[in-house]
């Protein structure tokens, strides 16, 4: 019987896994199927991690954490989990073949991914250009032409934040209206230097071994292509939620989750089931950060701590 199951292996985990263990749990397993460090180490470069001086990469930034996380006990279990379900006060977990391990609580924080626009060059692109990060990657374009794809409040929101330190920001969208809030796109209007480019398809992002170029648009009534000449191509059309292990057998969830498949909780990452929690960017209102996944980590932890004590 496990004292914690943590489903993910991000920053979010091993965080949590390295309070509960410091905090005096013994019995405390991570399941991540690969290495350990999350979504993260696909980033070429951070910067914005308090107390990490020097410019690294996401890998080198998550190079030490899983040794340190596990130097009090967590033990890590490179297996699937497809299934959570809870008997009385027993959480059953099942992996991808078959095994099951019970536990008292349960903590999950298998993330998001970003949703691809699936244009051609996206691909080959991403990351030497094309980013689903704003907060992440904009420093780098700062004076310079970017476009961001996506008509949600993420989008605008995103485009508006890159406007305040890139010389120009064009706003491409496939509609001539927009999903997001009223405030959130009279804020944009208001911005000088955003420029709207609506009811147009992206036909392709392109460059050359330095990255990207550009981006070429297509109008939907006219056929007109444009082109668009930006080094730096943000998406935003959504995130792909990881919740598939709290799917029960009827297709509903274990536990509260919003309309976007987001897991509900409160300010102690407890869901609406005792002892499942969640934490990363896998509940709502997540800020997809690295330093914000693992204060998720250790406030659910301590918690965690408390409802078993």
């Amino acid at each position: 019987m496990l004292d914690l199951a943590i489903i993910g292996g991000g920053p979010a985990g091993l965080t949590a896994g390295l309070y509960a263990t410091r905090g005096g749990l013994k019995n405390v397993v991570m399941f991540e199927m690969g290495m350990p460090g999350g979504q993260i180490t696909s980033s070429s470069e951070i910067e914005n991690y308090p107390g990490q001086i020097e410019v690294v990469s996401g890998m080198d930034l998550m190079m030490k954490w899983p040794e340190q996380c596990q130097r009090f006990g967590l033990k890590h279990e490179m297996a699937q989990i497809e299934n959570v379900t809870k008997v009385g006060d027993i959480f059953k977990l099942t992996t991808s073949d078959k095994k099951e391990y019970e536990a008292k609580t349960v903590l999950i924080a298998t993330g998001s991914v970003p949703r691809r626009a699936g244009f051609k060059g996206e691909n080959e692109f991403f990351g030497k250009g094309v980013s689903t990060c704003a907060t992440c990657d904009g420093f780098f374009y700062r004076g310079k032409e970017v476009t961001v794809v996506g008509g949600g409040d993420s989008a605008i929101e995103e485009a508006i934040y890159l406007s305040k330190m890139c010389s120009k920001v064009y706003l491409v969208h496939r509609r001539d209206t927009y999903r997001a809030a009223p405030s959130t796109i009279e804020h944009m209007k208001h911005a000088q230097n955003i420029e709207e480019v609506t009811n147009v398809t992206v036909e392709e992002v392109y460059g050359d071994m330095s990255g990207v170029q550009g981006i070429k648009v297509k109008h939907k009534e006219t056929g007109e292509i444009r082109d668009l000449p930006t080094p730096g191509v943000f998406i935003f059309v959504g995130r792909d939620v990881l919740n598939a292990p709290l799917k029960q057998e009827d297709g509903s969830f274990l536990c509260d989750v919003n309309e976007a498949g987001e897991v509900i909780v409160d300010l102690r990452m407890r869901t609406s089931v005792p002892g499942l929690y969640a934490a990363g960017d896998i509940r709502i209102d997540a800020p997809k950060q690295v330093v914000c996944a693992a204060g998720d980590g250790a406030t659910a932890a301590v918690n965690i701590i408390e409802y078993l004590g």
